[in-house]
């Protein structure tokens, strides 16, 4: 059992737009991600599930020739291997889960994040 306080972990600058927080367990990534407003997740895909969150603010995800609102208080599941790309409406925070563990996060194998802006 490992206890995990958020207000210890540092945030880590992807962009000027994009930060996170990570917890990589044996078999999942959690990760808390704050982007303002404006704030581009260029498109790419991976072959973890995931479930993004959003705790404030407002995500638009384009995914399968779709354009999907996630508000505060709405989660979205992603499939595997499904391409998406993710704008921020608003100044927001999500909380994305991802099984398995996001391996390429820990290589640091994540420039589409780091080049990402407006």
């Amino acid at each position: 059992m490992t206890l995990h306080d958020w207000s210890a972990i540092a945030a880590e600058e992807l962009n000027p737009l994009v930060s996170r927080k990570c917890v990589h367990t044996e078999r999942m990534t959690i990760a808390r991600l704050y982007l303002k407003a404006g704030a581009v997740v260029p498109e790419h895909s991976h072959e973890n599930e995931q479930v993004s969150t959003v705790i404030s603010g407002k995500l638009t995800f384009f995914l399968d020739a779709q354009e999907i609102v996630v508000a505060a208080g709405e989660s979205l599941q992603i499939p595997p291997h499904l391409p998406h790309k993710v704008v921020a409406e608003e100044d927001s925070e999500a909380l994305d889960l991802f099984a398995p563990c996001r391996e390429d996060w820990k290589r640091g194998d994540d420039a589409y994040l780091r080049n990402g802006s407006r």
